[in-house]
């Protein structure tokens, strides 16, 4: 992994949105809405996927389903899906623009990375509507990758599919998956990585996959964060993660040290 040409980030929860915080609250108030009360593992599940595709998964959970049943009294199909997609949407565009800035220490880390003459691309679950507010205010703070694919670029086929990083590879002229590097925090991301047969890697601390604002992370005490990370750790190992990173600057330091 050492001869890394291009390293492909996810934005939120990996380089913006500690926690992915803004996706879990529109998806939150959206079931709501309509009477049903997930989990927050079941929301977090299927991150990392095209957004409407996570409406599909989470209305195919088996809880989930039987809630609705009980509340409409038919099970919910593609119609109900996009209804839900279609306030989901309206509710994520009006809170993104509070959910992007960089997580700590991703400015610092990404312009070493660039020093070293790594290009710096980027997927997302996001939609390009959805990017068009993401990527701006996160430039205004200091972090912008050369390239972003999102899901609208390869046919609504996002993750696990791996087109958005060929996407990438082609606008950055890479033309060997083995010199390519996939960071993203949920499995959806591992995934991804895996199905393009680039190294595929994970970040733990503000990931989707370990579920914590910034505040919750640092009250935890130092034995408490230990066994957080290692168990978020772990969920990426199982899903065929080549390596895991606590933190963006342990990313950086393996790849530059």
């Amino acid at each position: 992994m050492k001869k890394i040409k291009a390293v492909i980030f996810d934005w939120a929860g990996t380089t913006v949105d500690f926690g992915c915080m803004a996706p879990v609250q529109a998806f939150l108030e959206v079931f709501r809405q309509y009477g049903v009360e997930p989990t927050m593992e079941e929301v977090r599940e299927p991150m990392g996927m095209l957004k409407i595709d996570h409406i599909r998964t989470m209305l195919k959970m088996p809880r989930i389903r039987e809630c609705w049943e009980k509340q409409h009294g038919t099970e919910p199909g593609e119609e109900e899906a996009q209804q839900l997609y279609s306030i989901f949407e309206e509710k994520l565009l009006s809170i993104l623009s509070f959910y992007s800035d960089p997580k700590p220490g991703v400015v610092e880390a990404v312009a070493k990375l660039r020093r070293s003459g790594l290009k710096i691309g980027s997927t997302t679950g996001y939609t390009d509507k959805m990017m068009e507010i993401v990527v701006p205010a996160a430039a205004g703070k200091g972090y912008a990758p050369d390239v972003w694919f999102s899901p609208d670029s390869t046919g609504q086929k996002g993750r696990p599919y791996p087109y958005m990083i060929f996407r990438n590879m082609e606008a950055l002229g890479i033309k060997k998956v083995n010199r390519v590097l996939k960071v993203g925090d949920t499995v959806s991301d591992i995934k991804e990585g895996r199905n393009a047969g680039v190294w595929s890697a994970g970040i733990v601390v503000g990931s989707s996959e370990m579920g914590l604002t910034l505040e919750e992370y640092e009250a935890l005490s130092p034995e408490e964060r230990a066994e957080k990370c290692d168990e978020t750790a772990q969920k990426f190992l199982d899903a065929g993660a080549d390596k895991v990173f606590y933190t963006i600057e342990d990313l950086t330091e393996y790849l530059l040290g």
